[in-house]
């Protein structure tokens, strides 16, 4: 923001657009539009109808002499005697007010000056673009992060650049950063990071309650910082940054990475408690469960691979995130495999030197420690607990059908919850910043519509509370084409402007203070419509560069734009009317006011004039000159070269009378007055044209409130059914923007768990050498999924795409367990393990498998704890993806250990018969 208390505003664009702007753009990854709002400084030449009609001139007469004689062109060099000459002529005056002396016209004996029939002044356009800065007028100089640069490094670079570039303006120019979304994006990864910190802290608690030491815990606690510094290594060679979604994917892995380190040693504690020496036990623990524990890490990465093949902005928010947790897994089978049992070797080998020589002299063991103490209260209440779980299996298996009925009830049941979980492509992110479009009547001056818009930002000041509003900016009317195509502003004339409002920390939410604003604003102001544009950089993302979630488009031919407009309208109507469906409105508008100047061509014609005459004439002096032709004048002072423009003043044309009187004459000729020449009509016009596909397009646009955009986009999708009967053939009526990034987007993430379970299910078909062991270990599934759907019901969350991001979490976590739980059943089969029948193997497979089922599935319910809160900035967009996880992997757990030994009771009468390949027994 560019304001000063002695600076005109032309001057602050002028140091925006030609000495700010021009050295941010050297900030690698920048891209800096020019300025809005102050007045873009020109060469005014401000000409007068009255002398001009009566030295037998017009507008184009003073256009064509400062255009042939205020011109900017080298004459070349000359060479006498010894020396070369460069040559130069006085083609531009180097003082503005000498083009005051350039020559119009020489008659009579008298030459006419441009002095003599207008006034040339450092001046500026006529002003389309306004900006206010709390009430004062103002610029805003925009800076944008370029294509896949990081915005953190971009507002880093300009801040840093910023004091050297103002030590050589004046000091009385001020220049703040508003709108900072590095704020938002810094915030947001500390956030991230905080609850990665937490989760790790959560769970290497529960690792030392479980595993009773700390040099256990510390080997588990190792593999994981290793396993993330892997990844971010991985996705540094792969072109990713360190970002919101690669850092929350590190997070939500922090759970799942220490299910390999706590299998593995948990299955050395089992092999040592079996009385097998150190090393003898860390290789049959390590050989046990390697091929198990690649299959279930394999399952985790291949349920993530469908996210990698998501299109649009679901598949580039989401696909470093899969990349993360991909890559973290991989690198933590690899640890679990190799740095694990070295670590396990060394650090554990002093614990059990100690226990053997206390054995060998039967010893009493030490004094236990207060930590020693809890751990042996802990693992005495683990010890209870396994022995009631044994018993409630035990139950289970006596009452199979029973058990198994009530399971497949609970989660067919839990199906019913579905219309109940609304759908949203993303959800709502509280970034602390308000962005209101208001639209005057058509027509509306920009000086009228500020006036609006003061008035408007006086209410704002009295809804939300002083202590929590830290800046209020207004941006009216149309600014630079540039600017427009870098933007998603949808602000068509001076009647429209955005009003950008930044909250302070803390603040209350901003969602409570929109809704206020949304039901008082129309009721206090009925001559403007009033609709929220996304404000935060998350969401105008979302929206690919809509004004809102919903856009309905009314598409066809020409012929049937008129018609066309009539359904938008009519569509418009009823969306109104749909419970949720908030800021709806047509975005073209048709009755702009427009005097329509009709001249008699033959007429004219009688007078030496023609249409191209008259249109020149009256474009010079109401647009001026630059729109027709470009001149400009070299300002020596500061080396800007601005553009010379020859125009009526705006006060000279304040009433019709003044446009009747515009004088209209070709060289040579004297002038007519406009009058003469053409009728006045008043009419309307379209302020603007969009199209799409080439054909004319008419956009409904809604966002919703206080429910999801699932439900609203059903309703819609019924009105486009009803009004698609009502248009042409050529015609259509088409939804997009979030709804149809959504429900893509659904389709795709649907169809791609569907494909990783069977791929999952294949996977496991070749390592058991089974048609029917997967199958039961996907049994767990339907538990995941009646979770999920209770979590989110429970805690009023909608299905969106980061809870479907904790779905596939949740399926892969429940595969791994449930492949662990079969595992160890079918070893309980073999012959070397007792031979036992399908019951007792599933009962000794759920005893034993109980604790590091427990310890994976608490791991990742702690990770995701934190996560699933949705404390910090920008956390609402990672809540939905813990709280499906934990609902999910809750639910589970229990299918797990109780659904799947049941089902393997019932369905594996059989013993396998690969024991050795499969699990590594010779």
């Amino acid at each position: 923001s560019l304001s000063s208390d002695q600076l005109p505003e032309q001057q602050l664009n002028d140091y925006g657009n030609n000495f700010i702007r021009t050295q941010l753009v050297t900030v690698s990854g920048a891209a800096v539009p020019v300025p809005y709002g102050g007045k873009v400084r020109v060469v005014n030449v401000d000409i007068d109808p009255d002398a001009l009609y009566a030295r037998g001139l017009s507008a184009q007469d003073v256009s064509n002499a400062i255009l042939t004689q205020n011109v900017i062109l080298p004459a070349g060099t000359v060479k006498i005697g010894t020396r070369e000459y460069d040559v130069a002529t006085n083609s531009s005056p180097e003082a503005l007010a000498d083009l005051n002396r350039i020559p119009i016209r020489y008659a009579n004996g008298a030459t006419v000056y441009v002095g003599d029939v207008a006034f040339v002044h450092d001046g500026f356009n006529p002003q389309t673009n306004l900006v206010r800065r709390d009430g004062r007028h103002s610029a805003l100089l925009p800076i944008l992060s370029n294509g896949s640069a990081s915005t953190l490094a971009v507002v880093n670079g300009a801040r840093q650049l910023m004091p050297k570039i103002l030590a050589g303006l004046p000091s009385s120019l001020k220049v703040d950063f508003l709108f900072d979304q590095s704020v938002f994006v810094r915030a947001a990864v500390t956030g991230v990071i905080h609850e990665g910190v937490i989760a790790g802290c959560l769970t290497a608690l529960m690792i030392l309650l479980f595993l009773g030491s700390w040099r256990s815990t510390l080997i588990v606690i190792t593999s994981i910082p290793l396993s993330i510094l892997t990844s971010i290594i991985a996705l540094r060679l792969l072109g990713q940054s360190l970002n919101v979604m690669t850092l929350g994917g590190l997070a939500l892995a922090v759970g799942i990475l220490v299910d390999d380190a706590t299998v593995e040693i948990e299955n050395n504690h089992r092999q040592l408690h079996l009385g097998k020496p150190l090393r003898q036990a860390i290789l049959d623990g390590a050989a046990e469960v390697a091929t198990p524990a690649l299959v279930a890490t394999l399952s985790i990465c291949i349920v993530f691979v469908p996210i990698l093949f998501l299109t649009g902005v679901g598949g580039a928010l989401f696909a470093p995130l899969a990349m993360s947790v991909v890559f973290a897994m991989l690198a933590s089978y690899l640890l679990s495999r190799t740095l694990v049992p070295t670590m396990v070797l060394y650090l554990l080998a002093p614990e059990v030197r100690a226990r053997e020589a206390r054995e060998a002299v039967g010893g009493a063991p030490p004094r236990r420690s207060l930590f020693g103490r809890i751990s042996d209260a802990f693992e005495a209440g683990l010890h209870r607990l396994t022995g009631t779980y044994e018993g409630a299996l035990d139950w289970a298996l006596e009452h199979r059908t029973v058990v198994l009925l009530v399971f497949g009830v609970f989660a067919i049941a839990s199906l019913g919850l579905s219309p109940f979980v609304g759908r949203d492509f993303f959800p709502a992110v509280d970034a602390g910043q308000l962005r209101l479009h208001v639209r005057a009547p058509a027509g509306t001056r920009i000086e009228e519509t500020e006036a609006y818009f003061q008035r408007i930002e006086d209410y704002i000041r009295q809804v939300i509370p002083a202590g929590e509003l830290n800046v209020i900016t207004d941006n009216i009317g149309v600014p630079n084409p540039i600017n427009l195509a870098l933007s998603d502003s949808v602000t068509v004339g001076p009647a429209d402007g955005e009003i950008l409002v930044a909250l302070k920390t803390p603040h209350g939410p901003t969602a409570q203070y929109l809704k206020r604003l949304r039901d008082e604003l129309p009721r206090r102001f009925p001559d403007c419509e009033f609709f929220a544009q996304p404000a935060d950089i998350v969401s105008q993302i979302l929206n690919f560069g809509l004004p809102a979630p919903i856009d309905v488009q009314v598409t066809g031919p020409l012929a049937e734009s008129e018609k066309n407009f009539q359904v938008a309208q009519q569509i418009a109507a009823d969306l109104r009317r749909v419970p949720g469906a908030v800021d709806v409105h047509v975005q073209q508008i048709l009755d702009a006011p427009r005097i329509m100047v009709d001249t008699d061509r033959a007429l004219a014609q009688q007078v030496g004039l023609t249409q191209r005459d008259v249109a020149g004439n009256l474009l010079i002096s109401l647009t001026g000159s630059g729109a027709t032709t470009t001149n400009f004048w070299l300002n020596y002072k500061n080396g800007v070269s601005y553009q010379v423009v020859v125009q009526t003043p705006q006060h000279r044309l304040s009433s019709l009378d003044a446009l009747h009187r515009t004088p209209v004459a070709i060289a040579g000729q004297s002038p007519q007055l406009l009058r003469n020449l053409a009728d006045f009509r008043r009419t309307v016009t379209p302020l603007s044209l969009n199209h799409y596909n080439v054909q004319p397009v008419f956009d409904v646009y809604a966002a919703v409130q206080n429910t999801d955009l699932g439900s609203v986009s059903s309703r819609i999708n019924g009105l486009v059914a009803k009004y698609t009967k009502e248009i042409s053939g050529a015609s259509s009526i088409v939804v997009r923007g979030q709804v149809q990034s959504m429900n893509q987007a659904f389709l795709q993430l649907a169809l791609g768990i569907c494909f990783a379970i069977l791929f999952v299910y294949f996977l496991m078909v070749v390592n058991f050498q089974s048609w029917l062991d997967p199958l039961i270990i996907l049994m767990a599934l339907p538990g995941a999924l009646a979770g999920i759907l209770w979590a989110l019901f429970v805690t009023g969350t909608t299905l969106s795409v980061p809870s479907l991001m904790g779905c596939i979490m949740a399926i892969g976590v429940a595969t791994s367990n449930s492949i662990l739980m079969i595992t160890f059943a079918n070893e309980q089969r073999h012959p070397e393990f007792g031979g036992h029948d399908a019951r007792a193997a599933a009962l000794l497979a759920g005893r034993t498998r109980l604790r590091p089922v427990l310890m994976t599935a608490l791991a990742m319910l702690l990770g995701m704890l934190p996560m699933s809160l949705g404390l910090g900035e920008g956390g609402e967009q990672n809540a939905p993806l813990g709280r499906a996880v934990i609902g999910g992997l809750l639910v589970a757990t229990f299918y797990t250990l109780f659904f799947v030994p049941l089902a393997y009771s019932l369905l594996r009468r059989t013993p396998p018969t690969n024991f050795g390949d499969e699990h590594g027994h010779e």
